[in-house]
């Protein structure tokens, strides 16, 4: 009965890590399996989450730390399930640190992704590494949260070299900046996506997020900032002979001008439309 029960696994596997006159050294060996055990058979989100905490200590002290963060992302989709979202972070920034520590930068990424992609429904079911994982929402509960996350996730790509992977990142927190009206925050990191895109050689990615920096600074009625941008832009050779370029320029003569339908002409275009970031330009006119 015992060996069903999830709360005698846990009493037990809390006995053999502590240290007492008659065991002088903790069996995290036995507890873990333990603890594994009482999380996979625990009906009750709060303990099963308590469980696989407690796993993830032992896998550490195992020195496993991949199936240490395993451990921590089961307890992260746990705390999702209670709605409790410091815990989901917290989970998740520590499973993505686990995952530093084998030396790979990309399961450490995608550890903090993993909790931030928004969607509108409740839960959104991926195939991830060839596993279903639910991604909680984390960015309409802890936008500021979100954000710290996202740049820790770029952080881990871009120290790697695998700036390419980072894009979905760019492109996610600069929609969190642009929600939470943090226009220039939304553009810096527009910029910072095309320093990327710029080191892994996608010229058309790089232009693209050009152009979009420079329409969030006119959103927010920055033309000054929008024409610094738009002039720092140009010293990029692969941006000056652009299509983004030239929808830039129109697009600045426009607002510069006041001339409102031209900006709807070119807000219109095909060159912003498709654009991967793009902000709704109809409270211009």
């Amino acid at each position: 009965m015992a060996a069903s029960d999830p709360e005698k696994l846990m009493i037990k596997g809390d006995k053999l890590t502590q240290l007492s006159l008659t065991r002088w050294s903790a069996d995290w060996k036995s507890a873990t399996l333990l603890y594994e055990q009482a999380g996979r058979l625990a009906k009750n989100y709060e303990k099963a989450k308590a469980a696989f905490e407690k796993a993830s200590k032992g896998q550490e002290m195992l020195s496993s730390p991949w199936d240490a963060a395993k451990h921590l992302e089961s307890a992260a989709a746990l705390a999702k399930e209670l709605g409790s979202w410091s815990e989901v972070a917290d989970f998740y920034r520590r499973a993505s640190e686990l995952y530093n520590e084998c030396g790979r930068s990309q399961p450490a990424s995608d550890a903090l992704a993993r909790v931030l992609l928004r969607i509108t429904s409740k839960n959104l079911i991926v195939i991830h590494h060839g596993e279903s994982v639910t991604i909680p929402v984390l960015e309409d509960n802890a936008p500021d949260e979100a954000i710290r996350l996202y740049t820790d996730a770029c952080d881990i790509l871009e120290e790697d070299g695998k700036e390419q992977m980072a894009f979905d990142l760019y492109r996610a927190a600069t929609s969190v900046y642009v929600k939470l009206e943090k226009y220039a925050d939304a553009a810096t990191f527009l910029l910072r996506w095309g320093l990327a895109a710029d080191k892994c050689n996608a010229t058309h990615s790089q232009c693209k997020v050009y152009l979009s920096a420079i329409i969030v600074y006119l959103f927010a009625n920055d033309l000054k900032q929008a024409e610094k941008c738009y002039n720092d832009c140009c010293q990029i050779e692969a941006f000056l002979s652009s299509d983004q370029n030239r929808c830039a320029s129109k697009l600045l003569s426009a607002y510069s001008d006041g001339d409102v339908e031209e900006i709807k002409r070119v807000a219109q275009s095909s060159t912003i439309k498709n654009l991967d970031h793009m902000v709704c330009l109809e409270n211009w006119v």
